[in-house]
This record gives structure tokens, C-alpha cells and sequence, in this order.
């Protein structure tokens, strides 16, 4: 994977989401659980390391800006 940008955690609230998993289903099954609750970049493939086991997937997340209008994010602890 490429370096973190320091852009991407400028501030507060600004986080960079590293997923390993098995496989492709499960690792776009959590990208999509993290989308539900905050405004995440989207993500369109993985990526395998050779010689290492499943797959890696990179997301930029903003945990000041929920993804939907249903309240606020919860605060991250």
C-alpha cells in the first residue's frame, strides 16, 4: 500500500482505514458497514500482497460527518 498521505489526517476527526481479510466479499462487507455510519472515500478494489494470505483495502474516513441525516456520529472514544 502507498504511504499515508498528511493530508489525510490533518485534523481531528480524519482517519485512514487499513482492512486485512480473507477475501474480497468480506473486506467491501466492512467498507460498507463503516459507510453507513460516516462519510468514507469510496473503495473499488482490493489489493493482495504477494507471499501474504487474503486481501488489504484502504478508505479515508471523516468521523465528523455522519453519512446520513438520522444524528450525529458518536464521538470516538
Amino acid at each position: 500500500m502507498q504511504e499515508i498521505n498528511d493530508v489525510h489526517v490533518s485534523e481531528p476527526g480524519l482517519v485512514v482505514v487499513d482492512v486485512a481479510a480473507a477475501d474480497d466479499e468480506t473486506a467491501f462487507a466492512f467498507h460498507t458497514a463503516l459507510a453507513a455510519r460516516w462519510a468514507t472515500t469510496s473503495v473499488e478494489r482490493t489489493t493482495r500482497d504477494p507471499g501474504q494470505p487474503g486481501v488489504r483495502l484502504r478508505c479515508y474516513l471523516d468521523l465528523r460527518q455522519p453519512s446520513d441525516a438520522s444524528g450525529p456520529a458518536p464521538a470516538p472514544h
